[in-house]
């Protein structure tokens, strides 16, 4: 398929239930050989439901973008202020896996650098599964570097283990 349009624009409020389709059909291309259906169904519950999405925006301290190709959303990133005096953490990064590998991701990721450094932040950080070769090859390749290893209990039998990688501004 060739690219003929693509933009980044914030999520609106009413597009938070084909988000959370778009995250579901992403994760289930994805993650099967990473994590188990089970802890793919926890997450994507935990983190996508269209209610969390629209409170995350209401709240105005999650920034959410859309990638939109050709008419259709098919990426999308969200991202906040980190605990840690200016740091921004890229909490969500996603792309259709057929359009991967055509500098989507890596606008996604310059948009959330260019909010981070408007806001005074001077790093971005970010957490990765350990599995995921081909997102840390990705980060790596937009200038991340891995800066620390965690492991995270998310509730209901689960642990996120996990890179964590950080871009200076």
């Amino acid at each position: 398929m060739v690219t003929t349009e693509a933009e980044i624009r914030p999520l609106a409020p009413q597009e938070a239930e084909a988000l959370a389709d778009l995250a579901r059909a992403i994760w289930l291309a994805h993650y099967p050989a990473i994590i188990s259906l089970e802890q793919i169904e926890y997450m994507l519950a935990q983190r996508y439901r269209p209610g969390v999405i629209r409170s995350e925006l209401a709240g105005g301290e999650v920034f959410w973008d859309t990638l939109w190709v050709d008419g259709a959303m098919a990426g999308f990133s969200s991202y906040f202020r980190a605990g840690t005096t200016g740091e921004m953490k890229l909490d969500k990064l996603y792309v259709r896996p057929d359009l991967q590998r055509r500098g989507h991701g890596g606008r996604l990721i310059a948009r959330a650098a260019r909010v981070a450094r408007e806001g005074g932040c001077t790093r971005l950080v970010l957490a990765v599964n350990k599995r995921n070769a081909g997102a840390i090859a990705a980060y790596r390749k937009h200038g991340f570097a891995v800066v620390d290893s965690v492991v995270k209990d998310i509730g209901g039998g689960f642990a996120m283990d996990d890179y964590i990688m950080a871009l200076d501004l």
